[in-house]
């Protein structure tokens, strides 16, 4: 297959680093991207990688399953992590960015690629079966990296071609509060069992102060769904009200959870805490962890000003929900991450089933590297799945009976025969990775 020209609907995280790296092997690419023509419920910016919901990419611990994938993301050459390097504030073991600086960089490095045309308008069609639409016809592959808010057209177009359910899950996103409006006399600088560390900031609460908290978010007026979709929340990012639903102590035992702080005024244990994570350089803006939400906006506004130290908080961004769409990958792709029903079709990050701002990049990242390879006449072999990257593209090849997204974690590589404890168990999957990982490296010869 002669692969000179390459279309790429969708310029998220997945899209600009499929573009980046087959303009780097010499592959002609137009990127087409919908803003400022179009934009979705939830973007903002006209910038390329918006960042919708967390200003984080999550632990860049080396024993953590996203920290291994990231370390092999930047062995890949990955734009991505290039960027959010230069960019990061400070959040603990977790690598999080300013997220208008690290969008602006990326908007800049694909604008200033000579390899790389890039062209703000939507595409709504794809084609019919083995057919790609007139307008796309003289590309020689098509990359669909639209992401999870893919246009209602576009998502339409590829049901069509997959012929599947057509499958989607809720995603919330935390607000985020001015800085300057928090009341320091009750928020506290601290990590968990590391008072000394300024990168989180902690609002705590008593009993009582929780009680009415709790009570708040089981009754707040929420944003209603579409009455032909049903309410399906992805597990690792439930609304805050959703978890509250479970149960009184659900929330103390999750993302409130107070073990390891003490209360400076109290000098004991809160009941619960609110943690804030900075959301720039200079600390200016917060966002509250854990707060994801479909509360209406006077409700956020009022709710959350319930928690000690945010009685007067202005917010910068409130909280909103909205569909991420994604398709049945063990039936409708193939290994390739090209579609049974065209293989000059492809799918990358998040439509395609992998959860996560990380695993979406890395997911671009690995199919514009397997392309380059087919344009110089060789070809890749997929990393092994003790690797991150091998068990989260593993993931998306593994037929199940209800299909739903994931992030890459330990549990989608194969089993350790070893008996350890957890903590242990966690360095043995993440060195068997790093291993395999550079034994493939240096195997594939990948650049």
């Amino acid at each position: 297959m002669n692969l000179s020209s390459v279309a790429i609907i969708g310029g998220g995280l997945a899209g600009c680093e499929c573009a980046l790296a087959l303009a780097e092997a010499g592959v002609c690419v137009t990127l087409f991207e919908m803003k400022p023509e179009r934009r979705s419920a939830a973007h903002r910016s006209e910038n390329l990688a918006e960042l919708v919901c967390s200003n984080s990419f999550r632990s860049d611990a080396p024993d953590s399953a996203v920290g291994q994938l990231k370390a092999e993301m930047r062995a890949l050459g990955s734009a991505c992590m290039a960027i959010a390097d230069t960019v990061r504030v400070p959040a603990g073991k977790a690598l999080a960015v300013d997220r208008e600086l690290f969008s602006a960089r990326m908007t800049e490095r694909i604008s200033s690629c000579p390899g790389i045309r890039l062209e703000r308008r939507e595409i709504s069609v794809l084609g019919e079966g083995p057919t790609l639409a007139p307008e796309l016809a003289a590309f020689d592959a098509l990359v669909v990296a639209a992401g999870p808010l893919a246009s209602d057209a576009l998502a339409a177009s590829l049901l069509t071609l997959t012929g599947g359910e057509h499958l989607y899950f809720y995603d919330a996103i935390a607000p985020v509060v001015d800085g300057a409006s928090i009341n320091m006399d009750i928020a506290f600088w601290g990590a968990r069992r590391q008072p000394e560390d300024k990168d989180y900031l902690n609002c705590p609460m008593n009993r009582e102060e929780y009680e009415a908290f709790y009570q708040a978010l089981l009754e707040g007026e929420r944003f209603p769904a579409r009455p032909f979709e049903a309410e399906t929340h992805f597990e690792g990012c439930m609304p805050i009200e959703a978890l509250a639903e479970r149960g009184f102590k659900t929330l103390v035992f999750g993302s409130l959870k107070p073990v390891g702080f003490i209360d400076p005024r109290t000098g004991s244990r809160p009941f619960a805490l609110l943690q804030l994570r900075a959301e720039n350089a200079n600390k200016s803006m917060f966002n509250l962890v854990g707060c994801q939400t479909k509360l209406s906006y006077p409700e956020q506004e009022r709710i959350f000003r319930m928690v000690p130290g945010l009685e007067k908080a202005e917010f910068v961004r409130l909280g909103s929900m909205h569909r991420n769409t994604f398709v049945n990958a063990p039936k409708v792709l193939a290994q390739d991450l090209s579609l049974l029903a065209n293989p000059r079709i492809y799918l990358a990050g998040q439509i395609c089933g992998v959860e996560g701002y990380v695993e979406s990049a890395a997911c671009g990242l690995w199919l514009g590297k397997h392309l380059a390879a087919k344009a110089q006449g060789r070809s890749l072999a997929p990393p092994p799945e003790e690797s991150a990257l091998g068990a989260l593209l593993g993931h998306l090849r593994r037929p199940v009976k209800r299909f739903q997204p994931s992030n890459v974690q330990f549990g989608l590589m194969p089993e350790l025969n070893v008996r350890a404890g957890k903590a242990n168990r966690k360095e043995l999957y993440a060195r068997r990775a790093r291993e395999a990982f550079a034994a493939w490296l240096e195997r594939e010869a990948v650049c």
